[in-house]
């Protein structure tokens, strides 16, 4: 049955052209308990080595998607497109399936999101503030391990179907280029300016030359986004978001590719322009950490400049 006659509501936003695809807590809660998630759609829980997490509570009926499955390598990239399509495959992932995705980060759910928009799954749903805003509603969470999958045999369509919204260093340095493009740096304040590389794993400080700042969070947490969140953690007014972005010249009839470190943050920041309705966009997916490298070896870096 088409999953439109059982939709997942979450709150009104006038500002989102594809509003069902950023969904409640309630709303969630409810098609949980009558039945219609488990026989329609998949919960999957996305997280970063947190399978004993998932174990000990998650949403009843979610499985569970390690994000060191669909990506890895030194810069920690997606993996290639042979083997992002055996991981959805195991995970009986095809075109036609509704994913709807949450983390206890939801950074790593993003993460996916992207992912799975990019491989060409026609129905990705994230849940609004993670399961942190499952737990604030006091819904009823289950115990064990995640539940063994129903493989898929085939993904039903052409893989990747949306391959522009992956760009690689040579199409990011492209774009700087371009009067209608623009890099959109997720990154806290001290990130961009220069003043802390963000990471334990990367040295260098400083942005990409020419790059926008789109802000993210909290300086010296690269898993905050509360420029883009509420108090609860759930996604503020997509025009708010869009305001911040336009001040920094990050607009909707530009081509924007946004970037963080290695890929989560800009994953949400991504995500929430695609359910804005902004279609030409993507991901830089080497990012800092590769722009960085790079630099190491010749090219130039400096401290963003707005």
């Amino acid at each position: 049955m088409n999953s439109n006659h059982y939709p997942l509501e979450s709150r009104p936003d006038a500002g989102l052209v594809r509003d069902r695809q950023l969904v409640g807590a309630t709303a969630l809660a409810a098609r949980i308990a009558d039945g219609a998630v488990a026989s329609r759609w998949r919960v999957v829980e996305a997280g970063c080595g947190t399978a004993h997490r998932f174990a000990a509570a998650h949403i009843p009926g979610a499985a569970y998607l390690d994000t060191a499955e669909i990506e890895g390598g030194s810069l920690w990239n997606r993996v290639a497109d042979d083997a992002l399509l055996r991981v959805l495959l195991a995970h009986g992932i095809r075109h036609d399936t509704t994913v709807i995705l949450y983390g206890r980060n939801n950074l790593a759910a993003a993460r996916v999101a992207h992912l799975l928009l990019y491989a060409g799954v026609a129905d990705v749903r994230l849940l609004d503030g993670g399961f942190a805003a499952w737990l604030a509603g006091g819904y009823p969470c289950e115990r064990g391990p995640a539940r063994p999958s129903g493989a898929a045999t085939d993904f039903g369509a052409p893989f990747p179907a949306h391959p522009e919204y992956v760009v690689d260093m040579a199409a990011a340095r492209a774009l700087l280029a371009r009067p209608d493009a623009a890099l959109a740096s997720i990154r806290s304040e001290a990130e961009f300016l220069g003043k802390v590389s963000g990471y334990s794993y990367i040295a260098a400080r400083g942005d990409i030359p020419g790059a926008r700042w789109g802000r993210a969070g909290d300086d010296g947490d690269v898993n905050s986004m509360s420029a883009y969140h509420l108090a609860d953690g759930t996604m503020r007014p997509a025009g708010e978001i869009a305001a911040m972005w336009a001040r920094n010249g990050i607009t909707p009839d530009k081509r924007i590719a946004f970037y963080c470190g290695t890929g989560w943050r800009a994953s949400m920041a991504f995500f929430y322009a695609w359910l804005m309705g902004w279609d030409d966009i993507a991901v830089y997916d080497g990012g800092w950490l590769e722009w960085s490298n790079e630099a190491a070896g010749g090219k130039r870096c400096m401290a963003g400049m707005g």
